[in-house]
């Protein structure tokens, strides 16, 4: 069968032939019609990610939409290395299928489970999100972000704040519900000010897909805020901006941060697949919006490195022809 294939650390897929999936008992035989980049994704195929395997050559894709041999159609997770969901045909456990509704297009379904499962796992698994909290998402002009600003509003948050290092693109993100909108200038007193500002008037819960330099001044903002301001919950999701910060301990001491992470091991994996089915059950009816790129998957070595934080590339393969 084609595939998408890794074949060593850090280089481009290749469209290939590999090895038929075999299912076990226990396993489904996935027909893939549809299956997006992600920043895990890309990591994998870097060897970089935390769950990257480190083997050599496999599959690309952690999750997509296909069909099973009876017919039903579904999202599926974390297929069985060294297969991945960037083929024809792969093989994923039974329980890591969820069905995808009638009114969900396959593109649409692959395209927005990853990012928009980021932040509702991050409100409902992780920070507990209650309905009239303020919420503050670091980075949110990236699909993630621009679903994050749209899933907290549908879970009940009384006021959404975003942040971006793109001044322009932040504008967009209000009109999908973010209240107040922060430019992430260089200038680090000026940003801090902004932030404290913000966690003066009570922010509840912080959504952070950047980390770095940017997640170093909310924190520090967080705890200069005062005594009086609310207790936060920071959850940490992404690190565009850079795998480390040099937090100061009394950052922690003097406040009532809780900092926690959103990922691939603090969440099991039976509850991010419950979070996948209300995700896209709630996507018709509440109307989230996320921009996508179809491309076959036989032009993977072309749109690999054109893919980019603004639009889901999502890889269609024809079923007709698998």
């Amino acid at each position: 069968m084609k595939a998408a294939i890794v074949r060593q650390a850090g280089q481009t897929p290749v469209y290939a032939d590999f090895a038929e999936p075999l299912p076990s008992t226990g396993e489904n035989r996935v027909n893939v019609t549809a299956a997006a980049i992600s920043h895990v994704v890309k990591g994998r195929a870097s060897g970089a990610h935390y769950s990257a395997s480190g083997q050599f050559p496999f599959v690309i894709g952690i999750d997509g939409v296909g069909k099973l041999d009876d017919g039903r159609r579904v999202y599926f997770v974390l297929p069985h290395a060294p297969h991945g969901s960037m083929a024809e045909r792969t093989i994923v456990s039974s329980s890591q299928c969820v069905a995808v509704p009638d009114e969900l297009d396959d593109v649409t379904a692959a395209a927005i489970a990853n990012p928009g499962m980021s932040s509702w796992a991050a409100y409902t698994e992780r920070a507990r999100l209650k309905r009239g909290e303020t919420v503050l998402i670091n980075g949110a002009t990236g699909s993630s972000g621009r679903l994050a600003v749209q899933i907290a509003r549908h879970l009940g948050a009384k006021k959404v704040i975003a942040t971006a290092r793109n001044a322009d693109a932040l504008k967009s993100v209000a009109a999908l519900g973010a209240d107040v909108t922060i430019p992430l200038v260089e200038d680090d007193a000026a940003l801090e000010e902004a932030f404290k500002e913000q966690f003066a008037g009570g922010v509840d819960v912080v959504i952070d897909y950047l980390w770095g330099r940017s997640a170093e001044r909310l924190l520090i903002a967080a705890a200069k805020a005062g005594a009086d301001a609310v207790p936060i919950r920071f959850v940490q999701v992404g690190a565009i901006s850079g795998s480390d910060i040099a937090l100061p301990g009394a950052v922690l001491r003097s406040s009532a941060i809780e900092l926690m992470g959103s990922g691939i091991g603090s969440v099991p994996v039976d509850r991010f697949l419950d979070v996948i089915d209300q995700l896209l059950r709630a996507t018709g009816p509440a109307g989230f919006q996320i921009a996508t790129t179809p491309v076959p998957l036989s032009d993977v070595e072309q749109a690999w490195p054109k893919d980019d934080s603004t639009r889901r590339t999502v890889f269609t393969v024809d079923s007709q022809k698998a």
